[in-house]
């Protein structure tokens, strides 16, 4: 969220940085609705002031027994009191014009983001080579998995449909140890807390670190099943009915606000809970920097991915990632920033994985980030490096939807700055591991720093 002050001292700069984000200038707009939204608040408060002051008049003419003013006064009150309900609307309706204006546009870039359309103008930061030789091609995660048995996409489809994966035997606790070994390397080496959230929040939750209201399409939202069975009754009853009303017609109210205080959203990523745990709070600065990690269940509706890595596990309705979320002060989010991308790399190199750091372009950056840097680890099967961890930091854009802040050494309170950044996407470290570690007879030498969580176990057999 955007502070309309700071638009309205230096309305040129945020429409610059819109530009750069490929938008068109919207101070203006802003600072109309903004106007509007203040007029009508104002309205609404001179009807107050005047039915109060009114009332003092009625007083002193009934008490001097003039009862032809007391009369006029009372029925201008009258009229007065019949505008409210209009006036409350118009506040109502200007500050939701307002509010859903500006929850809609994306953070401002930092000056030292490069500026670009897309990935192909993000820039290379540095990259990282492993000790092993670096193979140059191979077989896939998938070809590799299905042939030894372990990993089945027929069975899921079979239980959940298209995007979900069922991994068996070593497999299966190869994923498990991988998570396991992230989250001991940034609770016992990195600072970080584990937490163990919810992985079902609410709206709220998810406004305050901006997936919604932009990104509905791209999350699973769940139901109580009493909530479900009205929605189903009133469909129902548009059915014997048959007059042609359309079925949004036919849901009350109450269903509505049943439906809407029963939802909850399967979290895209630990960030939402994670970062969520400041919302509606004062800290003090003493307890800055805070530092969470989870190891959690991730689930993403791709709505916008149709057609794209449709094989494999790559882009899966259902995965796992450890997650990393720093709460800090404005003068310290730079070097978090540098320190959470350090913490990300430091899982890629204790696996021995060749991967690439790029600092992301204007366009290709996500909507609550000021500055992100994405991990592209190698994937010799497909001969190219893909996005195994994103490290963004967002400035007072997320805690300013939180209504998230600290109290510094002035007394006032001011809001934090927030990151997040994957720590990593285990199931792309187990492609990584997969595609690195491939034998020429299809079996899988399991790096060395997970030996303790396989049970001493070095090797994921081919197919025999």
């Amino acid at each position: 969220m955007h502070d309309i002050r700071a638009i309205r001292d230096n309305p040129d700069a945020f429409d610059r940085d819109l530009a750069r984000r490929g938008l068109a200038p919207l101070s203006a707009e802003l600072i109309a609705l903004d106007e509007a939204r203040k007029s009508s608040v104002s309205a609404a408060q001179a009807n107050q002031e005047r039915r109060n002051a009114l009332a003092k008049e009625i007083g002193g003419a009934k008490k001097a027994k003039d009862e032809a003013r007391a009369a006029a006064l009372m029925a201008e009150v009258a009229a007065l009191k019949a505008a409210e309900p209009a006036l409350k609307a118009a506040e109502g309706e200007a500050d939701r014009a307002f509010a859903e204006k500006l929850a809609a546009i994306p953070n401002r870039p930092k000056p030292d983001v490069p500026d670009g359309a897309d990935e192909h103008g993000n820039v290379l930061y540095r990259s990282h080579a492993s000790t092993r030789e670096r193979l140059t091609e191979g077989k896939e995660h998938f070809e590799l998995g299905e042939a030894c048995g372990l990993m089945d996409f027929e069975s899921a489809a079979k239980l959940s449909g298209s995007r979900f994966v069922v991994l068996k035997g070593q497999l299966a606790r190869l994923e498990r140890a991988l998570g396991q070994f992230m989250l001991d390397l940034h609770t016992q080496e990195h600072g970080y807390l584990e937490v163990a959230p919810p992985v079902l929040v609410r709206d709220e939750a998810m406004f305050g670190t901006a997936q919604l209201p932009k990104f509905e399409d791209d999350q699973f939202a769940i139901v109580d099943g009493s909530s479900l069975r009205k929605v189903y009754d009133a469909f129902a009853s548009m059915r014997a009915a048959g007059n042609g009303r359309s079925g949004a017609e036919f849901i009350s109210d109450d269903v509505r606000d049943w439906m809407d205080q029963s939802r909850r959203w399967l979290i895209p990523t630990a960030e939402v809970p994670l970062t969520n745990l400041v919302r509606e709070s004062i800290l003090r600065e003493e307890e800055l920097p805070l530092r969470f990690t989870a190891l959690t269940p991730c689930f993403r509706a791709e709505a916008g991915a149709a057609g794209r890595d449709t094989r494999g596990m790559l882009r899966q309705h259902q995965f796992n990632k450890v997650e990393m979320v720093s709460i800090t002060t404005p003068e310290e989010s730079a070097n978090e920033h540098e320190r959470m991308l350090t913490c990300a790399e430091a899982v890629l190199k204790k696996l021995d994985l060749p991967y690439r750091v790029m600092t992301l372009c204007t366009g290709d950056m996500g909507f609550a980030s000021q500055k992100t840097y994405d991990i592209e680890v190698w994937v010799p099967g497909q001969r190219t490096h893909r996005e195994i961890s994103s490290c963004s930091v967002c400035g007072e854009f997320q805690a300013r939807r939180m209504n998230a802040r600290y109290r510094g050494k002035d007394g006032k309170p001011a809001y934090v700055h927030t990151l997040n950044g994957s720590g990593v996407a285990v199931g792309r470290a187990l492609i990584a591991v997969m595609e690195n570690y491939q034998n020429p007879d299809g079996s899988i030498t399991i790096p060395s720093v997970l030996h303790p969580y396989m049970g001493g176990l070095n090797r994921i057999e081919g197919a025999r």
